[in-house]
């Protein structure tokens, strides 16, 4: 049993509460449905793009589980390139963002990489 939360999706951006919804069980338990295979393909889509699978790290292993752009935009690419990758990942659901005064603070959506986690668990 996972110690994860999941937050009501009501609180989300209507777009964007079902691209974060937890959607599929084990990958060992049944197989997937198109819809549900739609889903997480988008998920994981999102990471196979080594510039945002460096950005989803910077932001999930910053300080306090969040990251200002402005302490996560060195990674090779220009500031209109980083916020093109970190709309995609928050599009994907594995983000969510926080306008403060002139930045944006990124946080990783616990519950949908606690879904992702269980869904690649292999029993064994």
């Amino acid at each position: 049993m996972s110690n994860t939360q999941v937050l009501p999706l009501t609180l989300l951006e209507p777009e964007v509460a079902e691209a974060v919804a937890p959607c599929c069980p084990p990958l060992t338990e049944r197989p997937l449905t198109a819809d549900e295979a739609e889903k997480t393909a988008r998920m994981f889509k999102a990471l196979g793009d080594p510039v945002r699978l460096r950005l989803f790290s910077a932001v999930a292993s910053h300080e306090g589980g969040e990251a200002c752009v402005c302490d996560i935009s060195d990674v090779g690419v220009s500031q209109p390139t980083v916020s093109h990758h970190l709309k995609k990942l928050k599009e994907a659901g594995l983000l969510t963002s926080e306008r403060r005064g002139t930045w944006v603070y990124y946080r990783v959506e616990p519950s949908v990489v606690a879904a992702m986690g269980q869904m690649l668990k292999i029993a064994g």
